[in-house]
């Protein structure tokens, strides 16, 4: 009676261990590996800002930088200078992000 059970309960066997590593790797290539990549993708943009750019927060404060040090920013803004972290700069404004281009 007991190995009628547990033949009845066991069903796929094999299947099962074969569907767990793939519900794990398409948990991988849709979630954690475009999060990763957009992090370091961020991380990078960071460090790669210069004095002058046209930037906006993360909290949507636009400004352009003034100085910069290892973790700080001093931004411009209408309101006067602000001090961030890098991390609080979310992208930077340029032409080609203002305006569309319009071809005639």
């Amino acid at each position: 009676m007991y190995s009628t059970i547990l033949l009845q309960a066991g069903g796929g066997g094999m299947g099962n261990f074969i569907l767990i590593p793939a519900m794990l790797l398409v948990i991988y290539l849709f979630m954690i590996r475009p999060q990763m990549k957009r992090a370091k993708n961020e991380k990078k943009f960071q460090a790669e800002i210069k004095k002058g750019a046209k930037v906006i927060t993360t909290s949507g404060i636009h400004g352009k930088i003034v100085d910069l040090t290892d973790d700080a920013v001093v931004i411009e803004t209408g309101a006067g200078k602000i001090k961030f972290e890098r991390s609080a700069i979310s992208m930077e404004l340029s032409k080609k992000y203002l305006s569309p281009v319009v071809k005639k």
